[in-house]
């Protein structure tokens, strides 16, 4: 089973809003070539893999709302292959309302963005949010962004902020985007401290480089069972990520250099990253054959078709 488990969506770019819309758009042939954050566009890059969590985002700072409706009302499309994680500001005066809308729409996660909304993560506001996410049993993913706004502020990314977060909510599922990009060492340090923090490798994956020396080092600090896979679709596809994890020990070849091992390789991108953050997937494999004895596809485990809460 592949999960990609970041992905994103919207309906144009100013939704992530206009410092962001502008810089990507001047970025668009210079660095990703064609950008396309549309739904058909995700529908046809997901065909590789088996399911998608799908963000939504939200920062009052910056104007920018990828409305979490439009999220539930993608995701409602094909529901066996897809979930929303709810964008949620903690700073907007509305932040428990935005929670439990989202809850009630069947999010099976939230996403906050402290550089871009514009708050340190122990932020009192903010830790309320985060109790509403282990009474709900929910994840929490913590993004930086790509393109940064100039206006971000970059002293509250750290990962190292998160230590208390994570101490003080120990059961609490955190995942950090971008194995925490620019500082990965940090990051893997605070996944060998915390059992339930986790990495994904999305954005890195566009450095190959980068990549290779963040995985030797994630062998070194013990926690390759600790990062998980995505995409950081559209600024990548799954297809061009699990490519790259593959082809990541060109780098050692014909030199000195350390290779990493191809099942820890293979761990990353097949991981069951649904079932380690706590949510429970009653699955079927979109691309799979029906049974021949039956007009019923089969279900699964393994799969990924009807994605829920464990316990919700």
């Amino acid at each position: 089973m592949i999960i990609d488990l970041h992905t994103q969506v919207w309906s144009n770019l100013d939704q992530l809003g206009r410092e962001v819309a502008q810089r990507t758009r001047e970025k668009l042939t210079e660095r990703w070539g064609q950008f396309d954050g549309s739904p058909a566009s995700h529908e046809e890059a997901m065909s590789c893999v088996d399911g998608a969590l799908v963000f939504g985002f939200r920062s009052d700072r910056l104007g920018a709302q990828v409305p979490n409706e439009f999220i539930a009302e993608f995701v409602a499309r094909d529901p066996k292959c897809r979930a929303g994680i709810a964008g949620i500001d903690p700073m907007g005066e509305d932040a428990t309302d935005q929670f439990e809308a989202a809850i009630g729409m069947g999010f099976v996660g939230v996403t906050v963005s402290p550089a871009s909304q514009g708050f340190h993560p122990v932020h009192s506001e903010a830790m309320c949010i985060y109790e509403r996410c282990v009474a709900a049993g929910v994840p929490l993913f913590v993004t930086l962004g790509d393109p940064l706004a100039s206006s971000a502020m970059l002293e509250f990314g750290r990962p190292a902020m998160w230590d208390e977060v994570a101490r003080t909510f120990p059961q609490l599922p955190i995942v950090i985007n971008q194995l925490g990009h620019p500082w990965i060492d940090e990051t893997l340090l605070l996944l060998g401290k915390h059992e339930n923090v986790f990495a994904d490798i999305s954005g890195v994956s566009a450095r190959p480089w980068q990549l290779y020396n963040a995985l030797l080092n994630a062998l070194g600090f013990q926690v390759m069972d600790k990062l998980l896979f995505g995409s950081g679709f559209p600024r990548e596809t799954p297809a061009k990520t699990i490519e790259t994890l593959y082809t990541i020990n060109s780098f050692s070849h014909g030199t000195h250099l350390p290779s990493i091992p191809r099942s820890l390789i293979r761990g990353i991108i097949e991981r069951d990253s649904l079932a380690r953050l706590g949510i429970e997937a009653s699955v079927q494999r979109a691309a799979a054959p029906a049974d021949a004895t039956s007009s019923k596809p089969q279900s699964s485990t393994s799969d990924v078709s009807a994605v829920r809460l464990n316990g919700h």
